[in-house]
């Protein structure tokens, strides 16, 4: 059981956590802190923390757990904003949806007191923002993904991998390169094809007409595409050398599928189908395992 987890972004995914090391009894006191005051009164009434924070510093003062629960782009100042607090006995974590950049901020921030800091990507979140959308099943049963770098400290890594899989989660761990290499592809990709096909609609004079007659395939399709503009602003430029690179070999199978049709190539177009068909059919979210790199 941890004695104080110190809460820096008392959102969605903050509170949630919170609320999930509360439900699993792994903590004993909850402190947060968020830049708005508002969000950090609104988590105290509502149970997901129990002392309010002025600072971050002050957040982490006394924590034996520490979780980042802030833009990706706003790592860097966080964790320098609490480097005078941290210790070899503390663990650090975030849930940023890009690791090379997060990673490279925890270097810079952190320097000799990085070993604390074990990078984490839980796979889960909604569309919705809030610590009113805060929920202590979040996690429960999703995957989480671990970054450790040279300089991880065994023990901190394991205290890591210990409490996200007494949340329910499923553990695995690899380096930050191959994260964000696998996350373009599987997510950074899908909701930049989701904006640019909401905007190629709406930008059509009959956009709204056609949007009134789309069915539940199109809603589902495009449902990412609510997401929270800032945050995927920043996911996407912070993950931008291999997204661009996952949009080169989308651009090249779209290509395909075109020159196909443009041929009036039945077969073709059957055939391309039908290994994108049977793909999908045999796909089990989170069955592959993904190998530990350290």
């Amino acid at each position: 059981m941890f004695e104080q987890l110190g809460l820096i972004g008392c959102g969605l995914m903050g509170g949630s956590f919170a609320l999930a090391l509360k439900k699993a009894g792994l903590v004993k006191r909850v402190v947060g802190y968020s830049k708005s005051p508002s969000t950090t009164d609104r988590a105290r009434q509502l149970g997901v923390i129990d002392v309010e924070a002025p600072s971050a510093l002050l957040a982490v003062a006394g924590a034996d757990i520490v979780l980042l629960a802030v833009p990706v782009a706003a790592t860097e100042s966080t964790l320098k904003a609490i480097k005078h607090l941290v210790t070899p006995q503390m663990l650090i974590m975030d849930v940023g949806s890009t690791k090379g950049d997060v990673v490279a901020a925890a270097r810079s921030a952190l320097r000799d007191q990085i070993g604390s800091f074990v990078p984490a990507h839980p796979i889960t979140g909604r569309e919705v923002s809030g610590v009113e959308y805060a929920d202590a099943d979040l996690y429960s049963g999703r995957q989480v993904i671990l970054t450790p770098i040279e300089r991880t400290l065994t023990l901190q890594l394991r205290r890591a991998e210990e409490t996200w899989a007494a949340l329910g989660c499923r553990v695995q761990s690899m380096s930050p390169e191959s994260h964000d290499a696998a996350f373009a592809a599987v997510s950074h990709l899908p909701h930049l094809l989701a904006f640019a096909m909401m905007n190629s609609i709406t930008a059509q004079p009959e956009g709204d007409a056609f949007l009134s007659l789309a069915g539940p395939g199109f809603r589902d399709f495009t449902r990412i595409a609510a997401g929270d503009p800032k945050m995927w602003r920043d996911i996407l430029l912070a993950n931008r050398e291999e997204l661009l690179t996952q949009s080169k070999l989308f651009q090249l199978a779209l290509q395909q599928f075109e020159h196909a049709m443009k041929k009036d190539d039945a077969q073709a177009v059957e055939d391309m189908i039908t290994l994108a068909s049977e793909t999908r059919a045999h796909w089990r979210m989170g069955a592959q395992r993904t190998s530990k790199h350290s």
